[in-house]
């Protein structure tokens, strides 16, 4: 399996995304919306075409970041939001961030990833944010595919990654899925220990 910059410019390039919604996750907006800090500094690893990044910058947080190995997804998002600092737009892999954040926001990526690379994630993560920072998401709960992504899982197996990092504030399922994905999605808000 080559989980590759090129192979992710080639889905985005030929459109097949199905797991893009096409507007933000109904979770992670109910989430966003009873958030009152602007300036907490926002990362979105995978992010894609990243309609949560939109949405956070149009609501007037300006510390969002944005990181992806496809080209292709970092120019669709320069495309449609064209006052998004360019420089928080990073094109490139999330397991090399050497900067430090409050908040994670999690959508897709930790299922696009190769399974092999969940112990990783959570490590990188813990990593990642600053004392008290959180990683807040959805997860599939879900048997997905074993052969490409997205990869599901369940919370039972993501539990055993994410237990020495984090505290549980909220790992359940989640009540405000998006139409087709009701009753497959985990919605999580882990503080780093």
């Amino acid at each position: 399996m080559d989980l590759t910059a090129e192979f992710w410019n080639n889905k985005y390039k030929k459109n097949k995304i199905g797991w893009d919604l096409g507007t933000i996750s109904p979770p992670l907006k109910a989430y966003i919306d009873q958030l009152t800090n602007k300036e907490l500094i926002i990362l979105i690893p995978g992010g894609g075409n990243c309609y949560e990044a939109e949405y956070l910058f149009k609501i007037g947080f300006k510390n969002v970041y944005v990181i992806d190995l496809s080209e292709t997804a970092i120019s669709n998002i320069k495309k449609r939001i064209p006052n998004f600092p360019e420089k928080q737009l990073i094109i490139g892999d999330f397991f090399d961030i050497k900067f430090q954040v409050d908040l994670i926001i999690e959508q897709t990526f930790f299922c696009a990833i190769h399974p092999n690379l969940r112990s990783s994630y959570a490590s990188k993560v813990h990593e990642t944010l600053k004392d008290e920072g959180k990683l807040v998401g959805v997860l599939f709960d879900a048997k997905l595919n074993d052969d490409h992504p997205p990869f599901g899982g369940s919370k039972s197996e993501y539990i055993n990654y994410f237990e020495s990092f984090y505290s549980f504030e909220t790992f359940t399922e989640c009540y405000n899925s998006y139409p087709n994905r009701q009753g497959m999605e985990l919605f999580i808000n882990l503080k780093k220990k």
